[in-house]
């Protein structure tokens, strides 16, 4: 906890086997509190050490060894945990994932899955996802977000994240699928 009473997170999702940026993640922000991943990883749980993560539906490779689902008290929060894919019904409809969160006495979800940068709040839940550090299906840069809470706080940050290896190019045939996707 910073000097402030400020817990400091760093979350992010669905990086698919980069473990560039997770390395840069903890580089960069080695002095924050806790590092929170919404699944996706496909990397192993020893890979994944010193982050608080849950299991997605590509992390085969896991077993039983991490959840589907985890929660942190921080900053008298309580905060569900999740990838998603198995909380809400479809994209973008995240009142199901909502009510699991109340359910738990949780008043924010960290999710992730989607691969976009989302920020609501859902039947008085506050639903954060970060995006994805791979590729956002929106066209938009990989992201992650900073979220800084404290008691009566809830600071959220987008930022974007630039890997030095070659991204998805805007014309190649998997940038016109999701764009093709995205209109159905």
């Amino acid at each position: 906890m910073s000097e402030t009473g400020t817990v400091r997170i760093v979350l992010a999702s669905d990086n698919h086997g980069d473990s560039e940026s997770l390395r840069y993640l903890r580089d960069t922000y080695s002095d924050y509190d806790y590092f929170v991943h919404c699944g996706d990883s496909i990397m192993s749980a020893k890979d994944m050490e010193g982050w608080i993560c849950v299991c997605g539906n590509n992390d085969f490779q896991y077993g039983s060894a991490v959840p589907d689902q985890q929660i942190l008290e921080a900053a008298g929060h309580r905060i569900y945990i999740c990838h998603g894919h198995m909380d809400f019904i479809s994209y973008f409809h995240y009142r199901p994932m909502a009510a699991r969160a109340a359910a738990k006495n949780c008043d924010l979800v960290f999710f992730g899955h989607v691969h976009t940068v989302h920020d609501e709040t859902v039947d008085g839940i506050r639903i954060l996802n970060p995006g994805s550090l791979l590729h956002n299906r929106d066209g938009s840069a990989p992201t992650y977000m900073l979220v800084h809470l404290s008691e009566n706080n809830i600071n959220v940050q987008v930022m974007q994240y630039h890997s030095s290896t070659p991204s998805l190019k805007e014309d190649g045939w998997l940038m016109k699928l999701i764009r093709a996707l995205q209109k159905l």
